[in-house]
């Protein structure tokens, strides 16, 4: 298990009876760029059984930040979601992951598009002072089935808008919208269609999305990150990825296990 880290887990929310999250220790020697994944888990029978997490926590953050779904069945979830404080988790020393500023080229505002648990990465994006630094405008648009889906990401935006350092930028910058499909709430509708009527730049006060201005990332559900992708390669928006920056990225490594 050399390539991994042992840490403790120093508190643990549960948002819904679906979402929770936990926060761990962190090795003084891991590094991660804000938007990266690493393989995280518990040892089973004396082996780890490991799953992909977004780090929600912001790169710079001596804790550790997770955000999850509970799948009842799921070999790691089932597991996890029973986490109590004083517990250990392993995490990898790797990580990796393509919603990282450096795969994507300059703009004026960029979409961080989220479902259900993909709003991860985007927690610890929202925290890096380099996204303010690069873009006129950050826009977390996140999609839920139930209002209470929502907690930790308004949660999370109300932190940041009172936050000593980032409270400036977050408040001239960061235009959060969430949005619910199952339930009567201010914002109603899948993020795709938001997009295609025009109601989510209208409700915003933006311009339509261009390709030659703005930026994009994507996390969430498979058929999400389907839809959007066609909708913007139809848009005629390039996918970036390691080496070669674009006007859009995906991430595949969504956990629901």
């Amino acid at each position: 298990m050399s390539n991994l880290n042992t840490e403790k887990v120093l508190n643990v929310r549960h948002w819904t009876d679906r979402l929770f999250s936990f926060q761990t220790t962190r090795d003084p020697g891991f590094r991660f760029r804000s938007g990266e994944f690493v393989m995280i888990g518990i040892e089973v029978n004396g082996k780890p059984l490991l799953r992909a997490y977004s780090v929600a926590s912001a790169n710079y953050d001596d804790k550790l930040e997770f955000f999850s779904i509970k799948v009842q069945n799921g070999p790691l979830t089932s597991r996890l979601q029973h986490l109590a404080v004083g517990d250990s988790i392993v995490v990898g020393r790797k990580p990796t992951g393509t919603l990282v500023l450096d795969n994507l080229e300059n703009g004026r505002n960029i979409y961080l598009l989220a479902t259900g648990t993909g709003l991860a990465p985007f927690a610890s994006l929202i925290r890096d002072p380099e996204i303010y630094n690069r873009f006129d405008k950050v826009v977390l648009v996140h999609g839920c089935r139930e209002v209470a889906e929502l907690s930790y990401g308004e949660a999370l935006v109300e932190q940041l808008r009172n936050d000593e350092f980032l409270s400036e930028d977050a408040e001239k910058k960061l235009l959060y919208y969430p949005t619910v499909t199952r339930e009567p709430f201010r914002n109603r509708g899948r993020i795709t269609d938001l997009m295609q009527s025009g109601k989510l730049y209208s409700d915003l006060g933006l311009e339509p999305l261009s390709a030659a201005e703005d930026r994009v990332m994507i996390c969430g559900s498979p058929e999400m990150l389907k839809d959007l992708k066609d909708m913007l390669l139809a848009q005629d928006f390039s996918e970036g990825n390691t080496g070669e920056p674009g006007q859009f990225v995906i991430e595949k490594a969504f956990v629901e296990k």
